[in-house]
């Protein structure tokens, strides 16, 4: 049986907290899918179809990861891409209890599939997308933040 995961989140915009997640995610699965969910009660900085191209060029290198953008329950998005796994990252204390509580529920949904939670590195537990978002509505320099091909289209 091959480990598929999903990683779900909004990534408006993808982050270089994201990426360490991701990458350090990659020898524990054959294969990671990205998932954007389409949340109706937040109202996104960049399209969906941005999100999308942003991690398809960050990973066009990377063969085990793909990138699609979902919605509704992220179970019944792992049950059409046969995802076993959930990937979660956390930053804080705080970030696990929320994140639990999603873990269980979708346990409670679905308990075949299992939320693997990865800590980010120290120094990217400030590296959010909300943080980043201000920044940049603010027009701050987001770019230490951000992968290269974000950086590079904000830039222009």
């Amino acid at each position: 049986m091959q480990r598929i995961a999903l990683f779900p989140g909004t990534f408006d915009p993808v982050t270089i907290g994201h990426l360490d997640i991701i990458n350090r995610s990659l020898s524990l699965f054959d294969k990671l899918i990205i998932g954007i969910g389409r949340n109706a009660s937040k109202i996104s900085m960049f399209s969906e179809e941005q999100r999308l191209k942003w991690i398809n060029d960050i990973f066009k290198e990377e063969s085990k990861v793909s990138a699609l953008v979902y919605e509704g329950l992220t179970v019944d998005c792992c049950k059409k891409i046969n995802a076993n796994f959930i990937l979660r990252g956390i930053r804080y204390v705080n970030d696990f209890e929320y994140e639990k509580a999603i873990a269980d529920m979708n346990r409670s949904l679905s308990p075949d599939i299992e939320t693997i939670f990865l800590t980010c590195l120290p120094q990217y537990t400030s590296v959010a997308s909300t943080l980043v978002r201000d920044v940049i509505r603010n027009g701050g320099d987001a770019t230490a933040f951000l992968p290269g091909p974000v950086a590079k289209d904000l830039a222009k």
